[in-house]
């Protein structure tokens, strides 16, 4: 492989490098989920100034409640209503119906609340398969209703599916769809959003996967840490994440019913509870951060790409806005939340790179991954909501390579870092002590972590476009331990 000290080249790379971290080609975007399933949430007008503080700029909702638009109008955030499970029988079955409610719930609102898409249903055939024949008909509807009042073009129709529409989905290249899904009701979706340019919506759970095999999967896997990786046998591809081999698996699935190369996938519902019962492995607070920022990083930075489709520039909704505490089930379901309904935050994770959204608090040193319990302090100096503490990290961080982002893409980093940088990397050359394990994934971490370190810890230091991550627990490379100081 490549070494750090001897691409110190031509002065017009060492000026160019810096524009290439700081300027990624492309990125998807990260949006948020706002439930409303709780009796103690703050009023639309006080959510919405919480959006704009936080720099959120999508919202995806799981109705269309007048007050919540109202409230979302001449905001620029784009906006996701939903039409719900018990109106899709009269939906597919009555067009009238159909144009009516879309009338009612977006055109009435449109342009000034910017609704850019309708999920017509929610995880259909996990929670009403009832309604499973009818729902490709009412989304058909739906989107005939916009054609009549001229909004189709701006505003898509969908519909989130669930992981149980899932057949198989390990090793991910044998991800294929139920039987009685397949051909029935998933082809027929898939032309619909190929022939609207509509996407598809996936719920997808690392979360869950994990905490049900935890003898097995590794939470460094499941939380897009530094791991071995896990081989696809059928196809040579090595995962490093959980969510990419979901991901992966629905592709899969998909191009086992055709050619739908060009319908792009949405995550509209991916998240991390911070708290569980005590058989819910994994769930922490701890957790929830590392889970949704090292994901919110990876995506704005344009890393968002798969193994077998690594040039998709993926969005993502996190679940959720809010703990919403009336939510029924174990305790993770009101558990979701990256805030809690005092607006403070449960964990620190940015919507946008460099943390700089107006408004945001909670810890920064440890890159954007500290948590507080019970609410942390409130606005103004009071006291935590519930009398908690606010309890925070060692104060330790190590920033490591990101496998994730590509040989290509860690070797300019690493080139950079050990050049124009001033990290010393000395010690990953050939006989010192930590050129073994001698890989792009391992000298990239000790020049990234060596980089960081003499930064400061400063906020966007440990990121280099997504290549590289903050973690707070100590990280091995062979018998070489990365140093928390230098």
């Amino acid at each position: 492989m490549a070494l750090p000290r001897h691409l110190l080249v031509a002065v017009v790379l060492a000026a160019a490098l810096p524009l290439l971290f700081v300027y990624p080609a492309e990125a998807g975007t990260v949006g948020v989920n706002w439930g409303r399933v709780a009796n103690d949430l703050p009023n639309p007008a006080a959510v919405v100034q919480l959006l704009k503080q936080q720099g959120i700029t999508q919202v995806k909702l799981y109705d269309a409640e007048p007050t919540v638009l109202r409230a979302l109008a001449n905001t620029g955030i784009k906006v996701v209503v939903a039409l719900p499970n018990e109106q899709l029988a009269a939906a597919a079955s009555r067009p009238s119906f159909a144009l009516a409610w879309v009338r009612r719930n977006v055109a009435a609102y449109y342009p000034a609340t910017q609704i850019q898409a309708i999920a017509v249903g929610n995880e259909v055939f996990a929670t009403a398969k009832n309604v499973t024949a009818q729902l490709v008909p009412a989304m058909t509807n739906v989107r005939a209703a916009l054609t009549r009042l001229n909004i189709d073009k701006a505003v898509k129709v969908s519909s989130p599916i669930a992981l149980v529409a899932l057949a198989a989905s390990y090793p991910p290249s044998a991800g294929a769809f139920k039987e009685d899904l397949a051909q029935a009701v998933m082809k027929p979706m898939l032309d619909f959003l190929a022939q609207t340019g509509s996407y598809l919506m996936v719920n997808a759970y690392p979360f869950f996967a994990y905490s049900a095999n935890a003898d097995v999967v590794s939470l460094d896997y499941a939380l897009f840490r530094p791991n071995d990786g896990v081989l696809d046998a059928g196809t040579g591809l090595k995962y490093y994440s959980l969510l990419d081999a979901q991901l992966d698996a629905v592709f899969a699935a998909v191009s086992k019913l055709g050619d739908y190369n060009g319908v792009h996938v949405v995550v509209s519902e991916t998240g991390w509870p911070s708290k569980g019962d005590a058989k819910e492995t994994g769930a922490s607070a701890a957790n929830a951060a590392a889970y949704n920022g090292n994901l919110v990083r990876r995506v704005l930075s344009g890393n968002a790409g798969t193994p077998r489709r690594p040039d998709a520039d993926i969005d993502v909704y996190l679940f959720a806005l809010f703990n919403e505490n009336q939510k029924p089930g174990p305790t993770s379901e009101r558990n979701y939340g990256v805030f809690y309904p005092n607006q403070q935050k449960v964990y620190d994770v940015e919507f946008v790179l460099g943390g700089n959204a107006a408004g945001s608090g909670g810890s920064r040193s440890n890159g954007g991954l500290g948590w507080q319990e019970n609410g942390g302090p409130g606005s103004g100096g009071s006291a935590p909501s519930g009398g908690g503490v606010k309890a925070t990290t060692t104060g330790e961080a190590w920033c490591v390579a990101n496998a994730m982002a590509g040989e290509q893409r860690l070797k300019a980093a690493l080139d950079y870092a050990c050049g124009p940088g001033g990290a010393d990397c000395k010690a990953i050359q050939p006989g010192a002590a930590c050129f073994e394990p001698n890989t792009m994934v391992a000298h990239a971490s000790y020049a990234f972590n060596d980089y960081y370190q003499r930064k400061g810890r400063s906020i966007g230091t440990c990121d280099f476009a997504g290549a590289a991550y903050v973690v707070n627990q100590a990280p091995k490379m062979g018998k070489c331990d990365l140093p928390s100081t230098v």
